[in-house]
């Protein structure tokens, strides 16, 4: 098996392209259908641009049941790693863009509050004139990839054999690019970092390191039936009451660190028939509990699942470009993908993130 070495993250700037990928994206308009060659059933090679299949005079090495055998394992692999990231999606909290690879960078505005309405017997009395504030904030759209190889002989070997291809490979690497993407979204990834664009640096934040997100100090477990409980569902509501004060009101998402999954499975009371996270999901606005592997310590995270408080900017799903290198011996693919998540506050700070720690 070839080894998978750390996460990559590439921009392609005013059209200026870094990598042999980006010089072949740029040749065909950014599609990257046009890096993703076909043995077509009259077995010519054939590569896609706009959903049309187009011949082309490059060799191509894998046929399209090998394309979907790669493409069902990398989307098979990556789903269980995209919890969070695939909570937003699952309730619609994305925002798409056309054209992904040909965009580096989305602007949008926050906007303020203006003051109460007010209140009189007869309407006659001249009421305060206001109207809302708008600021930009850009939001850089890196592209998250990972790359392995295979050789000739390799595939040669599979197809004479009349074995599969062995997807081991793609799928290791697709985990690692799904993971990168979850992590973003937490705020926990050691890569994503500050991005300068246009002469200005722009930082990519998730839910941990956001700097308006609240914060609340957990209670330490002990593993004693008789405070756990009690505390945590405290905690809990706490963070929520935390939310509403900074006028966020749910329904709220509870996002754990695999560390509570040992205290939040026992009994909520000595004789109580509820687990302690059974209970807690009976609070009002909380929709569900979730462990997540990437949340260190005993970190909890509460979200408003709201588009105004996050959602997840896709400008590229995943997916597996090939191309060819040492004369056509070996055979290089890449997974790549555009995700990014975009936190959100008013003017104001307020906002509906709310990051437990102990």
């Amino acid at each position: 098996m070839l080894p998978i070495n750390d996460v990559s993250f590439d921009m392609i700037r005013n059209g200026v392209s870094s990598g042999d990928v980006g010089d072949k994206l740029l040749q065909s308009g950014m599609d990257v259908g046009a890096l993703r060659p076909f043995i077509g059933e009259s077995g010519k090679s054939y590569i896609t641009i706009n959903g049309k299949p187009i011949p082309t005079q490059n060799a191509a090495t894998l046929r399209k049941d090998d394309w979907i055998q790669l493409d069902e394992a990398i989307i098979r692999v990556a789903k269980p790693r995209l919890k969070a990231v695939g909570d937003l999606r699952a309730r619609g909290l994305t925002f798409t863009i056309a054209n992904g690879m040909g965009t580096t960078v989305l602007q949008t505005e926050n906007i303020s509050d203006i003051d109460p309405a007010s209140v009189s017997m007869d309407g006659l009395r001249e009421g305060k004139p206001d109207r809302p504030e708008f600021d930009i904030t850009n939001l850089p759209l890196p592209i998250i990839h990972k790359d392995f190889h295979f050789s000739l002989r390799q595939l040669q070997a599979s197809r004479n054999g009349g074995s599969p291809l062995d997807t081991s490979t793609a799928e290791l690497a697709a985990r690692r690019v799904a993971e990168e993407a979850e992590k973003m979204l937490l705020g926990v990834s050691t890569v994503a970092d500050t991005f300068n664009y246009a002469g200005s640096a722009s930082t990519i934040y998730g839910y941990t390191d956001f700097p308006s997100r609240l914060t609340v100090t957990l209670t330490t477990p002990t593993g004693t039936i008789a405070t756990d409980g009690a505390a945590f569902l405290n905690d809990v509501m706490e963070m929520m009451q935390a939310s509403r004060d900074a006028y966020h009101y749910g329904p709220w998402v509870l996002y754990v660190a695999s560390a509570w999954d040992q205290y939040l499975d026992n009994d909520f009371k000595a004789t109580s028939d509820k687990t302690i996270r059974n209970r807690v999901k009976e609070l009002e606005g909380l929709e569900d509990i979730r462990t997540l592997d990437y949340l260190s310590d005993y970190d909890a995270i509460l979200v408003q699942m709201e588009s105004s408080i996050v959602r997840e900017v896709i400008g590229m799903d995943m997916v597996t470009l090939q191309w060819d290198s040492k004369g056509g011996l070996q055979k290089n693919f890449k997974i790549m993908t555009i995700m990014v998540p975009q936190l959100r506050a008013d003017q104001n700070g307020n906002t509906g993130i709310v990051h437990g720690t102990v």
